[in-house]
């Protein structure tokens, strides 16, 4: 039971399959930033809704010439010389000026602001600070809700997704909390690839796929 209650616990965890999916995406985004950045020089990065652990399984931070600072609504804790973290609103920025960045990186939050009209927020202010982006959230159209590991749960009514999540263990092996249940369907809108390019308009759009089927999008600016 344990290694099914790995295989679908939340990314965090290094065993699940999440996990697993985020690990080769971070491997394709490296190959993209040593292409398009000199590590002889100093590259600032701002990760939106990033945290620290994200970054332990990546070899960025130990470039001698990389900054990267977190900006979440809480104060993230920091262990690595070259991470910083700082508290801020990613739906208005203006602590940052105009191209403070280099890259601005983003993964599975643009999802998490609400509504549209903020999604549309956060991606002007991502593009007004960073000279690049890579900004990355999970495909609405995929059959398994990422966020909850449930099958079509974004079509459900949202009465019959809260009682699955509260009521039974059919979502990650686990009851949820009634309020982090609210939360969820609260805050999360999921996006497709018609509004990633209306929010990014001439950005590429890298598609991770698995079993044939588009898991996740990233609109990004990278060569």
């Amino acid at each position: 039971m344990s290694i099914i209650n790995d295989l679908f616990a939340p990314s965090d965890n290094p065993k699940s399959i999440g996990a697993k999916f985020r690990a080769r995406r971070l491997k394709k985004f490296e190959k993209l930033f040593f292409r398009n950045f000199n590590p002889e020089k100093t590259i600032r990065i701002l990760d939106v809704g990033g945290t620290d652990y994200f970054w332990k399984g990546s070899q960025i931070p130990n470039v001698p010439g990389v900054c990267i600072t977190l900006l979440n609504l809480q104060l993230e804790k920091t262990t690595h010389p070259h991470i910083k973290a700082l508290v801020g609103d990613a739906t208005a920025m203006p602590e940052f000026e105009d191209k403070k960045f280099d890259l601005v990186f983003s993964n599975s939050v643009i999802e998490h602001v609400y509504t549209y009209e903020n999604q549309a927020k956060m991606a002007a202010e991502i593009q007004r600070v960073g000279k690049r982006y890579f900004v990355q959230t999970p495909n609405r159209y995929f059959p398994v809700e990422a966020h909850y590991a449930l099958p079509f749960a974004q079509y459900m009514p949202k009465r019959l997704l809260f009682f699955l999540l509260t009521k039974t263990r059919l979502s990650r092996m686990t009851k949820w909390k009634p309020q982090d249940a609210q939360q969820y369907q609260d805050e999360i809108r999921l996006l497709n690839e018609k509004e990633m390019k209306t929010l990014f308009p001439g950005s590429k759009m890298l598609k991770e796929k698995t079993m044939g089927m588009i898991k996740s999008l990233t609109a990004h600016n990278l060569r």
